[in-house]
């Protein structure tokens, strides 16, 4: 059954019969309370103007399971939950956002009584957002992460509980209007414990301010990060991701991913934000625009932990003191830069596993237990900071080329 709205009162009243199962929303409805949708029920906006707008200090819609949610906007206040989902039903089902723009957050969770379902976003804009005030956060690497303008989390211990999703045209905040805390943000439990298995995860432009106060150093945000017990087929950046502030990763992750793209530009305003961080797993990973960070101690690429079999970068620039261009400290399959590293600073502190240490802005550094098979660079490496080299080697390489050169622009190693 069916039934058009185009009151608040029709709204509340449709979304209590079970017997209704396709709602359709005409016109604007405003000051609505937080709405819940049945087991299987769907919601729908006809036209442009469909909105619903919810009452100041309220959540938004609540979802079952077996939900839909098709062509509509829906406003909330930006620190309250425009979608999010009841967890005290067994299963998600099958829930599927398409079309939908929101201000306000995102938010699906797999825990309590949730124990199973699959999540598919194809189309969700998410124009205004602050996550900020939500405190169980995951934790590992001496920090914690804050949650995404879009969250969605596995949070149950028990790794027989597995969550799903295929998640396309995802987009968060606007440039010089990012969201607050971390833009787009899918996890699992932990290393160990329930997984999120996500076929893809595709996002358009994110913009994302975590507002982490100076001087923070255990807790980070990403603009687009998959968390430890996120296992990814694909994940392609298709629109740019652009972070501003204090420990704002730009791209970050603590899964397991087969194949990441980003198909434009990375760039990091604020301090100790990194183009690109890894501490879990990466199969393939290509950025085919350049990485530019602009911060203090913001580093280009980094992997502390875990490995990547193979990273390609198109360039790779930065300008703060202590940002080094690229940072291998465990061991890597091969990795190509196609245009070069060109560092800007000098020496400054950085953020590394939830310490501020001094680093010198080096074009390349493989640290002590870092190591690579293969190591290509085309354009060079230079280095424009005083007294900074463009390499540092303390691991092993099997095979290193470098063409265009090592240049220390800088000078200031008269004295060494």
């Amino acid at each position: 059954m069916t039934e058009i709205v185009t009151s608040v009162e029709a709204l509340i009243a449709a979304s209590k019969d079970v017997g209704i199962r396709r709602i359709v929303v005409q016109g604007a409805l405003d000051d609505a309370p937080s709405i819940r949708l049945s087991p299987g029920q769907s919601l729908h906006g006809e036209g442009q103007s469909a909105r619903i707008g919810f009452a100041a200090g309220s959540d938004g819609l609540q979802l079952s399971s077996d939900n839909r949610v098709h062509n509509l906007r829906l406003d909330a206040a930006i620190d309250k939950r425009a979608i999010f989902n009841d967890t005290s039903v067994d299963s998600l089902g099958r829930i599927e956002l398409r079309g939908v723009t929101t201000t306000g957050r995102v938010q699906i969770l797999a825990r309590d009584k949730v124990r199973g379902g699959h999540v598919d976003v194809h189309g969700l804009d998410i124009i205004a957002a602050d996550a900020r005030s939500e405190m169980e956060r995951p934790h590992g690497y001496g920090v914690y992460v804050l949650h995404g303008a879009f969250t969605l989390w596995n949070m149950q211990s028990d790794e027989t509980v597995i969550i799903s999703a295929d998640l396309t045209g995802l987009s968060a905040g606007r440039d010089g209007a990012p969201v607050r805390g971390s833009g787009i943000f899918v996890s699992g439990a932990g290393d160990t414990g329930g997984r999120l298995n996500v076929r893809r995860l595709e996002t358009e432009a994110v913009y994302s301010d975590g507002g982490i106060v100076p001087g923070t150093a255990d807790q980070i945000t990403g603009g687009v990060f998959t968390v430890y017990g996120a296992h990814v087929d694909v994940v392609r950046n298709r629109g740019p991701v652009v972070t501003y502030g204090v420990n704002d990763m730009v791209l970050d992750n603590w899964g397991v991913v087969d194949r990441w793209t980003a198909e434009a530009k990375i760039t990091s305003h604020g301090p100790s934000g990194i183009g690109f961080v890894n501490f879990g797993i990466v199969r393939e990973l290509r950025v085919n625009a350049p990485i530019e960070t602009f911060g203090q101690g913001a580093r280009g690429f980094n992997v502390y932990t875990g490995t990547v079999d193979l990273a390609e970068f198109d360039r790779v620039t930065t300008h703060g003191d202590g940002s080094v261009g690229i940072q291998i400290s465990q061991p890597i399959g091969k990795l190509v830069v196609r245009r070069g590293i060109e560092t800007f600073g000098g020496t400054g502190p950085s953020l590394v596993k939830g310490v501020v240490i001094t680093l010198s802005a080096i074009g390349f550094s493989i640290k002590p237990g870092g190591s690579a098979r293969e190591i290509e660079i085309s354009g060079g490496i230079r280095t424009n900071g005083p007294g900074v080299a463009p390499i540092e080697q303390h691991g092993s390489v099997e095979t290193f080329r470098v063409s265009g050169g090592f240049v220390a622009a800088g000078g200031g190693f008269d004295n060494i």
